[in-house]
């Protein structure tokens, strides 16, 4: 399913269910949920994203500029090992992070509150292709604080070609929704 501009721009505060959340930024299961929403952000509003560095799952330095590159957008996802909608979200991350790598997209995940052991069992039991840079004290995911600020896991943004924060998913993500989301920007000049 692909959304066109119109139907991105009406789902942009549209509640969508998915994680398992009590209310507006509930709390169960030890993770505290999103309100389950999509913001989908006009181009002319857009924030540069904030720049992403650390230690990834390997023990390797990266950051974002190195994934996004010139002109790729870059999706960012906030995730642990121990929570309940990720584990529902990481299949979808997984096809369509392998979908979109011919198409220049790029994937980085935010592990957050988790130990690397975990998630690295994670990562082989979903497959995940792309890397996860380590975030315990949640750093990384503050610096959106000045665009779109996550408000619970899991959370994912969509960065523009331009470096902007374009997109930003409060729930566990779909796989219509991911695909959507990205198309969109692809098709932005």
């Amino acid at each position: 399913m692909k959304f066109g501009r119109p139907l991105a721009a009406a789902v942009a505060v549209t509640a969508l269910v998915g994680c398992s959340g009590v209310g507006t930024g509930g709390s169960t299961g030890g993770y505290v949920s999103g309100d389950k929403t999509i913001t989908v952000v006009p181009v002319a509003e857009r924030e540069p994203a904030p720049a992403l560095a650390g230690v990834d799952l390997s023990g390797e330095r990266l950051t974002s500029e190195q994934l996004r590159g010139k002109g790729r957008v870059l999706v960012v996802n906030v995730w642990g090992s121990w929570c309940a909608p990720c584990r529902r979200e990481a299949p979808v991350l997984s096809a369509v992070s392998k979908q979109y790598a011919r198409k220049g997209v790029a994937f980085v995940g935010l592990l957050s509150r988790d130990k690397p052991a975990a998630a690295s069992a994670f990562v082989r039991r979903f497959d995940l292709n792309y890397p996860s840079l380590q975030d315990p004290g949640g750093r990384l995911q503050l610096r959106f604080a000045d665009t779109l600020p996550s408000q619970g896991i899991p959370t994912t943004w969509i960065i523009d070609r331009h470096g902007r924060v374009a997109a930003r998913v409060l729930v566990e993500v779909t796989e219509s929704t991911l695909v959507g989301l990205i198309d969109d920007e692809l098709e932005r000049k």
